[in-house]
Protein backbone atom coordinates (compact mmCIF):
# COMPACT_ATOMS: atom_id res chain seq x y z
CA UNK A 1 0.00 0.00 0.00
CA UNK A 2 2.89 2.49 0.97
CA UNK A 3 5.11 2.97 -1.75
CA UNK A 4 8.88 1.86 -1.14
CA UNK A 5 10.40 5.44 -1.53
CA UNK A 6 8.05 7.00 1.01
CA UNK A 7 8.33 4.22 3.23
CA UNK A 8 12.31 5.21 2.76
CA UNK A 9 10.97 8.70 3.36
CA UNK A 10 9.65 8.36 6.85
CA UNK A 11 12.51 6.20 7.57
CA UNK A 12 15.06 8.92 6.50
CA UNK A 13 13.20 11.44 8.70
CA UNK A 14 15.20 13.26 11.71
CA UNK A 15 13.42 12.29 14.97
CA UNK A 16 10.78 9.77 15.40
CA UNK A 17 8.14 9.14 12.92
CA UNK A 18 5.02 6.75 13.80
CA UNK A 19 2.40 5.77 11.28
CA UNK A 20 -0.24 3.52 10.98
CA UNK A 21 -2.78 2.78 7.99
CA UNK A 22 -5.69 0.19 8.40
CA UNK A 23 -9.58 -0.45 8.06
CA UNK A 24 -11.47 -0.12 10.95
CA UNK A 25 -11.99 -3.93 11.84
CA UNK A 26 -8.99 -5.76 10.81
CA UNK A 27 -5.32 -5.47 11.64
CA UNK A 28 -3.22 -2.33 9.99
CA UNK A 29 -2.08 -2.71 6.54
CA UNK A 30 0.86 -0.54 6.98
CA UNK A 31 2.65 0.71 10.25
CA UNK A 32 5.84 2.12 11.14
CA UNK A 33 6.81 2.22 15.25
CA UNK A 34 2.99 2.62 15.63
CA UNK A 35 3.66 2.09 19.82
CA UNK A 36 6.14 5.07 20.47
CA UNK A 37 4.79 7.37 22.33
CA UNK A 38 4.49 11.12 21.40
CA UNK A 39 3.66 14.14 22.99
CA UNK A 40 0.23 14.42 22.33
CA UNK A 41 -0.15 17.99 21.29
CA UNK A 42 -3.90 18.80 20.35
CA UNK A 43 -4.93 15.25 19.64
CA UNK A 44 -5.58 14.42 23.08
CA UNK A 45 -8.68 16.69 22.69
CA UNK A 46 -10.44 13.83 20.59
CA UNK A 47 -10.49 12.21 23.85
CA UNK A 48 -11.56 15.14 25.97
CA UNK A 49 -14.92 14.93 22.98
CA UNK A 50 -15.27 11.41 23.97
CA UNK A 51 -15.45 12.55 27.77
CA UNK A 52 -18.11 14.65 27.45
CA UNK A 53 -20.39 12.57 24.90
CA UNK A 54 -19.80 9.83 27.87
CA UNK A 55 -21.02 11.89 30.26
CA UNK A 56 -23.56 13.39 28.42
CA UNK A 57 -25.26 9.94 28.32
CA UNK A 58 -24.21 9.05 31.70
CA UNK A 59 -26.08 12.42 32.93
CA UNK A 60 -23.49 13.84 34.82
CA UNK A 61 -23.52 17.12 32.80
CA UNK A 62 -25.80 18.47 30.36
CA UNK A 63 -23.55 19.73 27.28
CA UNK A 64 -26.54 22.30 26.45
CA UNK A 65 -26.64 24.14 29.78
CA UNK A 66 -24.37 27.40 29.79
CA UNK A 67 -21.42 27.06 31.70
CA UNK A 68 -18.92 30.16 32.95
CA UNK A 69 -16.04 30.74 29.78
CA UNK A 70 -13.17 32.00 32.83
CA UNK A 71 -9.45 31.71 31.83
CA UNK A 72 -8.39 30.06 35.39
CA UNK A 73 -7.94 26.36 36.36
CA UNK A 74 -6.75 24.00 38.76
CA UNK A 75 -3.58 22.70 38.60
CA UNK A 76 -2.81 18.52 38.02
CA UNK A 77 -0.46 18.83 40.35
CA UNK A 78 -1.96 18.88 44.13
CA UNK A 79 -0.60 22.33 46.11
CA UNK A 80 0.16 23.90 42.83
CA UNK A 81 -1.35 27.43 42.21
CA UNK A 82 -4.54 27.76 38.96
CA UNK A 83 -2.86 28.53 35.70
CA UNK A 84 -4.31 30.06 32.64
CA UNK A 85 -4.07 29.73 28.90
CA UNK A 86 -2.18 32.94 26.98
CA UNK A 87 -4.58 33.84 24.07
CA UNK A 88 -1.71 34.55 21.84
CA UNK A 89 -1.24 30.72 21.90
CA UNK A 90 -4.47 29.74 21.67
CA UNK A 91 -6.45 28.95 18.01
CA UNK A 92 -9.67 30.42 18.10
CA UNK A 93 -10.46 34.28 18.94
CA UNK A 94 -13.92 33.59 18.91
CA UNK A 95 -14.07 31.74 22.98
CA UNK A 96 -11.70 34.22 23.77
CA UNK A 97 -14.81 36.66 23.11
CA UNK A 98 -16.93 34.75 25.29
CA UNK A 99 -14.24 35.69 28.38
CA UNK A 100 -16.11 36.37 31.29
CA UNK A 101 -19.27 35.06 29.77
CA UNK A 102 -21.24 31.93 28.85
CA UNK A 103 -20.99 28.86 26.48
CA UNK A 104 -22.32 25.52 26.31
CA UNK A 105 -20.53 22.96 26.27
CA UNK A 106 -21.27 21.13 23.31
CA UNK A 107 -20.37 24.65 21.47
CA UNK A 108 -17.11 24.36 23.54
CA UNK A 109 -15.99 21.30 22.47
CA UNK A 110 -16.99 22.20 18.72
CA UNK A 111 -14.92 24.92 19.02
CA UNK A 112 -12.13 22.96 20.76
CA UNK A 113 -11.95 20.38 17.68
CA UNK A 114 -12.73 22.15 14.73
CA UNK A 115 -9.98 25.12 15.86
CA UNK A 116 -8.41 23.57 18.34
CA UNK A 117 -8.92 26.08 20.93
CA UNK A 118 -6.99 25.59 23.94
CA UNK A 119 -9.29 27.32 26.13
CA UNK A 120 -11.96 25.60 25.49
CA UNK A 121 -10.32 22.37 25.97
CA UNK A 122 -9.52 23.63 29.39
CA UNK A 123 -13.18 24.30 30.26
CA UNK A 124 -14.53 21.31 28.83
CA UNK A 125 -11.85 18.91 30.69
CA UNK A 126 -13.06 21.09 33.62
CA UNK A 127 -17.14 19.72 33.56
CA UNK A 128 -15.53 15.96 32.72
CA UNK A 129 -12.62 15.58 34.33
CA UNK A 130 -9.29 13.58 33.95
CA UNK A 131 -10.36 10.33 35.36
CA UNK A 132 -13.36 10.51 32.20
CA UNK A 133 -10.59 10.65 30.03
CA UNK A 134 -8.45 7.90 31.50
CA UNK A 135 -11.72 5.52 31.18
CA UNK A 136 -11.67 6.54 27.45
CA UNK A 137 -8.39 5.43 26.27
CA UNK A 138 -9.15 2.39 28.61
CA UNK A 139 -12.33 1.74 27.04
CA UNK A 140 -10.69 2.61 22.96
CA UNK A 141 -8.13 -0.33 23.56
CA UNK A 142 -5.38 2.60 23.60
CA UNK A 143 -2.40 0.90 25.61
CA UNK A 144 0.18 3.94 25.77
CA UNK A 145 -1.84 7.25 25.42
CA UNK A 146 -2.47 8.91 28.85
CA UNK A 147 -3.74 12.36 29.55
CA UNK A 148 -2.77 13.35 32.96
CA UNK A 149 -3.09 17.77 33.07
CA UNK A 150 -4.74 20.13 30.96
CA UNK A 151 -3.05 22.65 28.65
CA UNK A 152 -0.75 24.92 29.29
CA UNK A 153 -0.66 23.42 33.32
CA UNK A 154 3.01 23.77 33.48
CA UNK A 155 3.17 23.29 37.22
CA UNK A 156 2.06 19.69 36.36
CA UNK A 157 4.17 18.98 33.23
CA UNK A 158 7.20 20.27 35.47
CA UNK A 159 6.41 17.24 38.04
CA UNK A 160 6.10 14.74 35.04
CA UNK A 161 2.30 14.94 34.42
CA UNK A 162 2.19 14.61 30.92
CA UNK A 163 0.26 13.83 27.58
CA UNK A 164 1.06 11.18 25.16
CA UNK A 165 0.01 9.45 22.30
CA UNK A 166 1.05 6.80 19.95
CA UNK A 167 -0.34 6.13 16.25
CA UNK A 168 -1.80 3.11 17.13
CA UNK A 169 -3.72 4.52 20.17
CA UNK A 170 -5.11 7.15 18.09
CA UNK A 171 -6.22 4.79 15.63
CA UNK A 172 -7.89 2.79 17.85
CA UNK A 173 -9.72 5.28 19.66
CA UNK A 174 -10.71 6.91 16.25
CA UNK A 175 -12.13 3.65 14.32
CA UNK A 176 -14.25 3.31 18.48
CA UNK A 177 -15.84 6.14 17.58
CA UNK A 178 -16.04 5.38 13.84
CA UNK A 179 -17.45 2.13 13.91
CA UNK A 180 -19.56 3.03 16.79
CA UNK A 181 -21.72 5.65 14.86
CA UNK A 182 -23.26 2.46 13.05
CA UNK A 183 -23.61 -0.31 15.48
CA UNK A 184 -23.27 -0.21 19.87
CA UNK A 185 -19.25 -0.27 20.90
CA UNK A 186 -17.61 -0.06 24.14
CA UNK A 187 -17.44 4.14 24.07
CA UNK A 188 -20.43 5.10 23.81
CA UNK A 189 -24.00 5.03 22.08
CA UNK A 190 -24.24 5.27 18.52
CA UNK A 191 -26.22 8.54 18.31
CA UNK A 192 -23.14 10.50 20.66
CA UNK A 193 -20.48 8.16 18.46
CA UNK A 194 -21.96 9.84 15.51
CA UNK A 195 -22.44 13.38 16.95
CA UNK A 196 -18.46 12.94 17.51
CA UNK A 197 -17.86 12.23 14.00
CA UNK A 198 -19.54 14.79 12.49
CA UNK A 199 -17.90 17.12 14.91
CA UNK A 200 -14.32 16.14 13.87
CA UNK A 201 -15.16 15.73 9.94
CA UNK A 202 -15.54 20.07 10.46
CA UNK A 203 -12.09 20.28 11.35
CA UNK A 204 -11.00 23.70 9.62
CA UNK A 205 -6.95 23.02 9.92
CA UNK A 206 -7.21 20.63 6.59
CA UNK A 207 -3.10 20.88 5.86
CA UNK A 208 -1.93 17.68 6.72
CA UNK A 209 -4.35 14.31 6.18
CA UNK A 210 -7.04 16.27 4.15
CA UNK A 211 -4.21 18.02 1.77
CA UNK A 212 -3.35 14.36 0.23
CA UNK A 213 -6.71 13.55 -0.56
CA UNK A 214 -9.07 14.84 -3.12
CA UNK A 215 -10.95 17.77 -2.70
CA UNK A 216 -13.78 16.81 -1.01
CA UNK A 217 -13.26 14.02 0.63
CA UNK A 218 -15.03 13.18 4.12
CA UNK A 219 -12.18 12.96 6.90
CA UNK A 220 -12.98 13.29 10.41
CA UNK A 221 -9.73 14.12 11.74
CA UNK A 222 -7.71 15.87 14.05
CA UNK A 223 -4.05 17.50 14.31
CA UNK A 224 -1.98 18.63 16.85
CA UNK A 225 1.53 20.82 16.51
CA UNK A 226 3.80 22.30 18.92
CA UNK A 227 7.35 23.02 18.24
CA UNK A 228 9.49 20.17 16.91
CA UNK A 229 6.17 18.20 16.61
CA UNK A 230 3.20 17.75 13.89
CA UNK A 231 0.69 14.80 14.23
CA UNK A 232 -2.47 14.57 12.07
CA UNK A 233 -5.03 11.59 12.79
CA UNK A 234 -8.28 10.76 10.97
CA UNK A 235 -10.87 8.57 9.18
CA UNK A 236 -11.24 9.05 5.72
CA UNK A 237 -14.17 7.73 4.84
CA UNK A 238 -14.33 7.25 0.77
CA UNK A 239 -17.71 6.79 -1.04
CA UNK A 240 -16.49 3.53 -2.60
CA UNK A 241 -14.13 1.31 -0.06
CA UNK A 242 -14.53 0.90 3.36
CA UNK A 243 -13.34 3.25 6.03
CA UNK A 244 -10.32 3.71 7.21
CA UNK A 245 -7.78 5.46 9.79
CA UNK A 246 -4.55 6.81 8.70
CA UNK A 247 -2.52 8.45 11.89
CA UNK A 248 0.67 9.99 11.50
CA UNK A 249 2.78 11.31 14.53
CA UNK A 250 6.48 13.24 14.11
CA UNK A 251 8.58 14.42 16.64
CA UNK A 252 11.94 16.00 16.36
CA UNK A 253 14.16 17.36 19.00
CA UNK A 254 14.14 21.48 18.49
CA UNK A 255 17.67 21.29 20.41
CA UNK A 256 19.55 19.02 17.49
CA UNK A 257 22.22 20.91 15.64
CA UNK A 258 20.33 22.59 12.58
CA UNK A 259 16.14 22.48 13.74
CA UNK A 260 14.46 25.19 12.05
CA UNK A 261 10.78 25.10 13.21
CA UNK A 262 9.17 26.41 9.90
CA UNK A 263 10.91 24.20 7.79
CA UNK A 264 10.27 21.03 10.05
CA UNK A 265 6.86 21.89 10.17
CA UNK A 266 6.24 22.30 6.32
CA UNK A 267 8.44 18.98 5.66
CA UNK A 268 6.04 17.35 8.47
CA UNK A 269 2.75 18.15 6.86
CA UNK A 270 3.85 17.59 3.15
CA UNK A 271 5.01 14.04 4.90
CA UNK A 272 1.42 13.71 6.51
CA UNK A 273 -0.28 14.69 3.35
CA UNK A 274 1.94 12.81 1.29
CA UNK A 275 1.15 9.16 3.31
CA UNK A 276 -2.62 10.07 3.29
CA UNK A 277 -2.32 10.09 -0.60
CA UNK A 278 -0.68 7.29 -0.89
CA UNK A 279 -3.34 5.37 1.65
CA UNK A 280 -5.85 6.72 -0.63
CA UNK A 281 -4.67 5.50 -3.81
CA UNK A 282 -4.63 1.81 -1.68
CA UNK A 283 -7.95 1.88 -0.45
CA UNK A 284 -9.32 -1.17 -2.27
CA UNK A 285 -6.61 -3.14 -1.50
Amino acid sequence: MIPHDLDQRLAATPGTVSAYVGRLDTPPAYTRQPDDTHYAASTMKIAVLAALHRATEAGTVDPDRPVAVRNEFDSAHPGAPRFGCAPDYDNDPVVWAHLDGTASLRWLARRMIVRSSNLATNIVLAHVGLPGLADVWRLAGAHHSVTERGIEDYAARDTGLTNLVTAADLAALLATIAAGATRPGPLAAPEHCAQMLEVLRAQEHRDCLPAGLPPGTPIAHKSGWITGVRHDAGVVLPADAPPYSVVVCTTADPAADGFDRATHDAAARRLIADLSAAAWQGRHG
